[in-house]
């Protein structure tokens, strides 16, 4: 796909959401991100074993302010606002994520949720907000529209 077609598909706001990142093209999706002006944020969670260090990553990464209270709805909260973070949309890329998902499924699962929900607010205020996650699981499509 070429970043032209990246580009129109991060602006196709009906398709928010969380999406499995795809093999091929990383390097031409991420470049239309940025360029769309897109705040492209990267979150390492190889070191990400619990919630309080996944909420420790996701607040350093996205640059959550201090009010962050290190919960599920404080999360759903300061995904649902980025005031902080001004861009015209936005790409999280969930990186080296399988060993939290291996031993807390269930928070994994509810992440995922919280994200989606973002995602799907975001669509409604008519901004983009892409999830990329770097491993398959249940309820993580491939990025749409892709050859």
């Amino acid at each position: 796909m070429s970043r032209e077609r990246y580009t129109t598909l991060l602006r196709d706001i009906g398709r928010n959401g969380v999406y499995h990142i795809p093999l091929k093209g990383m390097a031409k999706l991420l470049a239309a991100a940025e360029k769309s002006g897109f705040a492209v944020i990267r979150i390492d969670l190889s070191v990400v074993r619990d919630k309080v260090s996944l909420f420790e990553r996701l607040a350093a990464a996205l640059e959550f302010p201090e009010w962050f209270g290190h919960n599920w709805d404080a999360l759903a909260d300061c995904l649902g606002d980025l005031s902080w973070l001004p861009a015209d949309g936005y790409l999280l890329l969930l990186e080296h994520s399988d060993a939290f998902r291996a031993s807390q499924g269930g928070d994994f699962a509810t992440m995922l949720q919280i994200l989606a929900a973002a995602a799907e607010a975001w669509r409604g205020e008519r901004v983009p907000f892409w999830v990329l996650v770097d491993l398959h699981a249940n309820g993580i499509a491939d990025l749409p529209g892709l050859d």
